[in-house]
């Protein structure tokens, strides 16, 4: 059984843009705010769930249904498990319309992790 834990991130405004963390050149990350990030960058760390979170980012309008997104070379639980841990690390949102699940990349979790890189701050 894997040892790792789930760390709980806040519920953003779906027009905010809110770093989650200081930019790396602002000084040392905090324990919470290393957990958060480190959370984030894991979910992504996977070749299969990188592909996946980049078409869903990618898709017109900025969702995808699974149906959409799946052919990236695993079967369709493997993808449904993939995208329940972009989701588990706040990387994703999903809404049920029907028998299909639709993907968004979660409000401002791209300009989060930019701004928390960006080495210009």
């Amino acid at each position: 059984m894997s040892k790792s834990k789930v760390v709980e991130l806040p519920v953003l405004d779906a027009d905010a843009v809110v770093p989650c963390c200081p930019p790396i050149t602002a000084g040392e990350l905090s324990p919470a705010d290393a957990e958060r990030m480190a959370a984030m960058f894991k979910a992504l760390s996977d070749p299969v769930r990188l592909r996946l979170f980049s078409k869903v980012a990618s898709h017109a309008g900025g969702e995808a249904c699974v149906c959409d997104i799946s052919d990236v070379g695993v079967s369709q639980p493997t993808v449904s498990h993939h995208l329940k841990k972009l989701k588990d690390a706040g990387l994703l949102t999903s809404e049920r319309r029907g028998t299909w699940v639709y993907y968004q990349v979660a409000p401002s979790v791209v300009a989060a992790m930019s701004a928390m890189l960006d080495l210009r701050s």
